[in-house]
C-alpha cells in the first residue's frame, strides 16, 4: 500500500513541460519590452538633452527644421552601427546647459570634440579630470599665465570658466571615436551658426574669441557694432607662434576683461579651479 501511495505522491511527468509553457509568455514579454526600449532609444531626438530653459526657448524652432531631423536620423544610424560617440550623450549640450543664454559674456569657438576616450565633455578645449591637458589647452594656459597671471592649472577641466558666462562652443557637437571631423556637415554647423546669430542679435557687449581660420569664418554672423571680436591663430602648437597674428602673446584674456569692464560687466576670473 505504501508503494502505491508513494507512486501517486510523485510529481507528474508533465509538470516540467508545463513550467516551460508558463515561462514562454514571460520570456516573450521580456524580449518585446527590450525591443521596445531599444526602439525608443534609437528614435529619441537629441533635443531633449538640452535642458537649460532659456536656450530651449531660443532654439525651439530649430528642432522642428528638416536639417535637425536629418541630424537626428544620422545619430540614430550611428547608434545602430554601435559606433562609439563622444562626448557621452548627456554631455552633448554641456556648454549650453551650464551657461544660460542671458548669462553669456564670452564666446570661445572650437571645431569638433576630442575623439579620444574620457576627453570630451561638451566644452571646447576642455577635458575631463584626470585627463592631462592636450597641447592646444597647454598653450591656452601658457598665454593665460603670462597675460593675466593665473596659477599653473593642475588639470584640464574648464567648468569654472563656463560657470562665469564663458560659452565654450564647438561648431560640431559630436564625433565618432578616433575619427576627427567624422560628424562634420551633418547638421551641427547649421545649429551652432544659429546659436552665434542669436547671441549677436539678442545680446549686448559679448566678446568673441576666434582662434584660427575656421572660427574666424563665423565673423559674418556677428554684429561688430554691438560686440567685440578678438582674433589670433589657433593655440595648436602648429600655429600658436608661427603666424602674423600668433595666439601666444595675443593678450586675449586681459583684453577680454578690459572690454567687459567697459561694458559694466564683471571680468572673468581665468583661474582654472
Amino acid at each position: 500500500m505504501s508503494d502505491i501511495r508513494n507512486f501517486f505522491s510523485r510529481p507528474k511527468r508533465s509538470a516540467p513541460s508545463e513550467a516551460k509553457e508558463d515561462e514562454r509568455p514571460q520570456k516573450k514579454q521580456k524580449e518585446e519590452e527590450s525591443k521596445s526600449t531599444e526602439a525608443a532609444d534609437t528614435k529619441a531626438t537629441v533635443a531633449h538633452l538640452l535642458t537649460e530653459p532659456k536656450w530651449r526657448e531660443v532654439l525651439a524652432q530649430e528642432f522642428k527644421k528638416s536639417y535637425f531631423k536629418n541630424l537626428d536620423t544620422f545619430l540614430v544610424q550611428e547608434q545602430k552601427k554601435k559606433a562609439k560617440i563622444y562626448p557621452p550623450k548627456d554631455e552633448i549640450f554641456t556648454a549650453l546647459n551650464l551657461c544660460p543664454f542671458d548669462k553669456v559674456k564670452v564666446v570661445i569657438l572650437g571645431q569638433d570634440p576630442y575623439h579620444g576616450p574620457g576627453q570630451a565633455h561638451g566644452l571646447c578645449f576642455s577635458v575631463q579630470k584626470p585627463v592631462p591637458p592636450p597641447p592646444s589647452l597647454r598653450n591656452i594656459y601658457k598665454e593665460a599665465m603670462s597675460d593675466v597671471k593665473i596659477p599653473k592649472p593642475s588639470h584640464g577641466c574648464l567648468l569654472s570658466w563656463c560657470h562665469q558666462g564663458v560659452l565654450m562652443l564647438n561648431t560640431v557637437l559630436t564625433v565618432r571615436a578616433a575619427e576627427p571631423n567624422s560628424h562634420k556637415k551633418q547638421g551641427w554647423e547649421n545649429f551652432t551658426d544659429v546659436i552665434i546669430r542669436k547671441i549677436s542679435q539678442d545680446s549686448e557687449g559679448v566678446v568673441f574669441l576666434l582662434w584660427g581660420k575656421p572660427a574666424q569664418e563665423k565673423i559674418p554672423l556677428i554684429d561688430r557694432s554691438k560686440h567685440k571680436i578678438f582674433t589670433s591663430s589657433h593655440p595648436s602648437p602648429l600655429g600658436a607662434t608661427k603666424t602674423a597674428e600668433p595666439f601666444i602673446g595675443s593678450r586675449c584674456f586681459s583684453k577680454t576683461n578690459e572690454y567687459l569692464v567697459q561694458q559694466g560687466k564683471e571680468p572673468i576670473d581665468w583661474t582654472v579651479e
